[in-house]
């Protein structure tokens, strides 16, 4: 790829990337303090000021390391994580459910969102490739997004989801592995697995919702 191709696609994606990790970590932040702890709030990180959430090694050294080193082929990062007092929750328990799920669930609404804009797009006869391919970018970057981060393993939101639905000496061996849970989860996606057997699967169900979301509209337009 040349510089010209990889400055399209920085642009491209920047928009998408940058929503997508902005309102997912306010989304915590909004749901926690929702539930009674006030930490994010009082940090400033519920905001969509994305300066607030980017991380400089995770959010931009990282995958462009990542994207020269594998061509394009493997892209991986993450955004300054929104802190959250659990402890601080009213129900600690059964809140942090909602506070893990609130992320992904912003990412989904994104997604479609991003997917309406693509069907107005294309059903106007807009031919600007690059506004159909940022709607389109959109989409992915949101569904892998709320796929990953559903993964069932703690520090991601899936394993807080699944902390929290476990009983109490179950969840408790499940956060031991959080210090650890990074590198798990990483080695489970240089190897194929997560990729193979849960964000390929996922995806293809968030593609499937979505187009099912939208046939009225689609029905509408035509």
């Amino acid at each position: 790829m040349n510089y010209t191709e990889l400055l399209q696609t920085v642009l491209i994606y920047a928009l998408p990337v940058l929503f997508a990790i902005t309102v997912h970590e306010a989304a915590h932040g909004y749901a926690a303090r929702h539930f009674g702890d006030n930490t994010a709030y009082m940090l400033g990180r519920i905001t969509l000021n994305p300066l607030k959430h980017i991380d400089p090694v995770g959010t931009i050294l990282m995958p462009l390391m990542l994207y020269f080193a594998t061509s394009g082929a493997f892209l991986f990062g993450y955004a300054k994580p929104v802190p959250v007092r659990f402890d601080h929750l009213r129900n600690p328990k059964r809140d942090m459910i909602w506070v893990a799920l609130a992320g992904p669930a912003s990412n989904f609404v994104q997604a479609i969102l991003w997917a309406v804009v693509l069907v107005v797009l294309v059903t106007t006869g807009v031919q600007e490739r690059f506004f159909v391919e940022m709607a389109r970018a959109g989409i992915a970057v949101n569904l892998v997004m709320w796929a990953f981060n559903l993964f069932p393993l703690p520090p991601l939101d899936g394993g807080r989801i699944l902390a929290g639905l476990l009983p109490w000496r179950q969840a408790q061996w499940l956060e031991r592995i959080e210090p650890y849970g990074f590198f798990i989860v990483m080695a489970l996606v240089i190897f194929g697995i997560v990729g193979s057997l849960w964000l390929r699967p996922l995806m293809n169900l968030g593609y499937g919702a979505i187009n099912w979301l939208l046939t009225p509209l689609l029905m509408l337009l035509r």
